[in-house]
């Protein structure tokens, strides 16, 4: 199959994507899993050296973590916690990763490239707002307590 990406100006990336169906597997390799997370490590240590959000994120959930610990939440307060946590850093690396490819496919301004990197910080805004919502409503009741009762 060949796909044709166009971001609203004159450039055209051809990407070619090969089908892999009916061909032998791989066999499972450990040092293939363990280059892998190598490579997934390299990425997160980059992400934090390079994005001053992702330090900002990382302070919020000593933070959050700490309150956590201090206010003695539910096991499932901790599982919501620790998904919205989560899918706050994996939102800002997709992020990341969109403004760095679009950023490398073209070095000129582009109307079409701004709108699609609107979108994605977007959806890390909304993210960021649901989860401190989320934060609000299991960090507020005991808090109440704690501090006024």
């Amino acid at each position: 199959m060949r796909f044709y990406f166009s971001f609203g100006f004159e450039m055209r990336k051809l990407v070619s994507i090969k089908s892999n169906m009916g061909k032998h597997q791989k066999s499972f390799s450990l040092s293939e899993r363990v280059h892998s997370i190598a490579v997934a490590w390299r990425g997160i240590v980059d992400f934090f050296k390079s994005e001053h959000n992702a330090i900002i994120y990382l302070i919020i959930t000593i933070v959050v973590i700490g309150l956590g610990c201090w206010l003695s939440i539910s096991k499932s307060e901790w599982i919501i916690i620790i998904l919205a946590i989560g899918l706050v850093f994996s939102a800002e690396l997709i992020n990341t990763a969109i403004e760095k490819l679009a950023d490398e496919i073209t070095h000129e301004y582009s109307e079409t490239v701004k709108k699609i990197k609107d979108l994605s910080a977007a959806a890390v805004l909304i993210l960021a707002i649901t989860s401190a919502i989320i934060g609000l409503i299991i960090f507020i009741p005991p808090l109440w307590d704690k501090l006024f009762k």
